[in-house]
């Protein structure tokens, strides 16, 4: 049987020799943590690589995701679906392995890392959803969940200010199952971290109520399980294993220097720490008996089976607790979703209230909701602006695991973060709440949501000038082009109740990716639809008012702006003008229409177009074309009451009609 030590060094010999081939990569954190990895993943880690989405898998996240050679080696020598040859085309074009680890590449990768800090906070997301999905269905003698959360992390990862916003959550929290292991070998890319790093990150992570383990070696395999076991026992709190190593651990030139950080150790180098190792073999070769002694195919096949006869057991005790389990589990909507959601939206066109879109919103959490157990929401201290809550939110806290509500605190950029672990770790649908300039603050997590594909909700309210006196530090003027222009994102912007219901419900059954809907602060009138415009709100951008014949001059309005258009359209009407008015409150659904569809609402010989946001205007061209005009703000917001602002800016219904009357005069 192989010492830890040689399955150990194959992590080191695959990490040097891709990077090496891939001229480019990080070697230095594989060949330090190896030792590390190695006893993490074969004395404790629970997983079964012939199904990496076994619910109740321990979750490993690599947060240092530069050192992405350590995980692909680890899947690979695991048994996972991650040949040699792939290995060989790290870093290369449509691989498993790229530069970074990106979810959906390859098997055995939970979460995309990369931007430093994310991984943790995603660790400390998916350790919550354990937390709370066993609290809401786990019972006495039937613990069908569970499970770990395990995640690696370096330097770069504790000076992010993320890591603060949610690993003080995770202590708060009181998140037992989650374990970090900092690999804290002093090294970043600038060199010596002693000239910009001196943070006590012992005493720091204690002051967050978490358990430390100080000064464990990092290249001593039984410290470090002596560690981890020590780890498991705390069951009230998460914790920070201090794992002191030694960069490049092997190289006999580079070890302890940043040279080996993120470049190739070259072919001396390497020759030289195949020495040194004492790993006599080529480059990707490794002998039989490495696999064996790394081999977790059958150790995870035995713990899943073992598992279904706990949940054979479970749903013979609690057959609904485990139907609705696997409901949840499988990413299923109830099978009343969709009589729900189409009578509260019936019955939200018969009320024809005027609203803020922001208590519309919330109408929807306290119609949906009650069917759709999987929503957990928050807002990052705003709850009583964001209107995130419900008559049936408990808030979620150490004492009540069981919660569907969370109270984040003043942390756009954790809440988003630790959203997209939930989201990844599977059982829940995450919404969360802050107004629309402050997800700045999150803007690479909400990226991220986009980037993987998970289904994050991020509710904005307060979207725009009309929010008044708080001013342009707190009014939305670019926020809602930028979120538009990030890719797979689902940006929704309703005028008024109805579409606002539509809008929930479009992100409740979007399963490929993020949905950002902005509400406004203040109250906006209802619309009159007829059953055919009502469904088509589900389409992005449909007609509100049309005119008898071929119009004159098609508006284009969105959110608040949809009354402005629709009062214009009347000015005009009564001028002799025929304006069609279309609603637009989700630009990407609507570009994703036919094109039948798209020029039965914006036909290409109906030139004269008037686009309206109380935004960015540049974003709007593309409907409204060269000989179009836009109505907008491509400056920043004033400190007044909001209808003061809006006229300030020019964003009334005279001025729109007047815009409009000139095009076609």
């Amino acid at each position: 049987m192989p010492s830890r030590r040689e399955l150990a060094n194959a992590i080191r010999a695959l990490s040097m020799d891709a990077v090496q081939k891939a001229k480019s990569g990080h070697p230095g954190a594989p060949m330090g943590m190896a030792d590390i990895a190695e006893v993490l993943w074969n004395d404790f880690l629970t997983h079964n690589p012939n199904n990496p989405h076994w619910v109740d898998r321990d979750r490993f996240v690599l947060s240092n995701g530069h050192g992405s050679m350590l995980l692909y080696s680890l899947l690979h020598l695991s048994g996972y679906g991650v040949s040699m040859e792939d290995l060989k085309q790290f870093r290369q074009l449509h691989s498993k392995t790229p530069g970074h680890p990106e979810y959906g590449y390859a098997p055995g990768i939970e979460t995309t890392t990369g931007p430093l800090g994310q991984g943790l906070s995603n660790a400390v997301g998916m350790a919550l959803a354990e937390k709370v999905l066993a609290g809401q269905f786990n019972r006495d003698g039937h613990e069908i969940v569970d499970h770990y959360t395990y995640v690696f992390l370096g330097d770069g990862c504790l000076m992010e200010g993320i890591s603060h916003e949610s690993c003080a959550l995770a202590g708060t929290w009181g998140l037992g199952k989650l374990v970090a292991f900092y690999d804290d070998n002093g090294i970043s890319i600038d060199g010596d971290v002693a000239g910009w790093f001196t943070d006590d990150t012992p005493k720091r992570f204690e002051a967050y109520d978490w358990h430390v383990i100080r000064d464990v070696d990092g290249h001593d395999s039984e410290a470090v399980r002596q560690a981890t076991e020590e780890a498991r026992s705390v069951i009230d709190k998460p914790t920070l294993i201090c794992c002191k190593t030694l960069i490049g651990y092997g190289a006999p030139n580079l070890a302890g220097s940043h040279d080996c950080h993120g470049a190739p150790l070259g072919e001396d180098e390497i020759v030289a720490t195949r020495d040194k190792l004492g790993w006599p073999h080529p480059p990707f070769a490794i002998p039989e008996e490495i696999y064996e002694g790394w081999n977790g195919a059958e150790k995870g096949k035995a713990a899943e089976a073992a598992w279904d006869e706990k949940f054979a057991a479970y749903k013979a005790t609690y057959p609904e607790l485990a139907a609705e389990f696997k409901r949840r589990l499988q990413r299923k909507l109830p099978e009343n979703w969709e009589t729900t959601a189409a009578e509260v939206i019936q019955a939200a066109a018969v009320k024809a209230e005027k609203i803020a879109t922001r208590k519309a919103s919330q109408n929807a959490l306290e119609a949906y909701a009650p069917v759709l157990p999987e929503l957990l929401g928050g807002s990052a201290d705003l709850t009583g602006s964001n209107l995130t809550h419900w008559s049936g939110s408990k808030v979620l806290g150490k004492a009540a695991p069981e919660g569907n509500y969370i109270h984040y605190g003043v942390r756009e950029f954790g809440m988003s973060a630790i959203m997209n672990g939930i989201a990844l770790h599977g059982g829940f649908i995450p919404y969360g709440g802050t107004f629309l300039m402050f997800s700045e603050y999150a803007r690479n997590a909400v990226r991220m949501a986009a980037l993987m594909g998970v289904q994050s909700i991020f509710v904005y309210t307060h979207d725009s000038i009309g929010l008044g006196e708080d001013g342009p530090t707190h009014q939305a003027v670019e926020q809602a082009a930028t979120l538009r222009y990030i890719p797979r994102m689902s940006v929704w912007r309703p005028c008024d109740a109805v579409e606002s219901l539509v809008a929930w419900r479009a992100a409740i059954e979007r399963q490929e990716g993020p949905t950002s809907l902005l509400f406004s602060r203040q109250g906006l009138p209802p619309q009159e639809r007829t059953p055919e415009q009502i469904e088509n709100i589900r389409r992005g951008g449909y007609i509100l008012r049309d005119t008898e014949g071929k119009p004159d001059v098609i508006i284009v309005a969105t959110g608040s702006e949809v009354a402005l258009a629709m009062e214009a359209a009347e000015t005009l009407g009564s001028k002799g003008v025929q304006a069609r008015v279309v609603s637009m409150p989700c630009t990407d659904v609507f570009d994703a229409q036919s094109k039948a569809y798209r020029e039965a609402i914006l036909p290409p010989e109906v030139r004269a177009r008037v686009a309206v946001e109380a935004g960015i205007t540049d974003y709007w061209r593309k409907y409204v074309g060269l000989e179009g005009k836009v109505l907008g703000i491509d400056t920043f917001g004033e400190s007044a009451p909001a209808e003061d602002v809006f006229r300030h800016f020019g964003l009334t219904a005279e001025n729109l009609a007047k815009i409009a009357e000139d095009m076609v005069s």
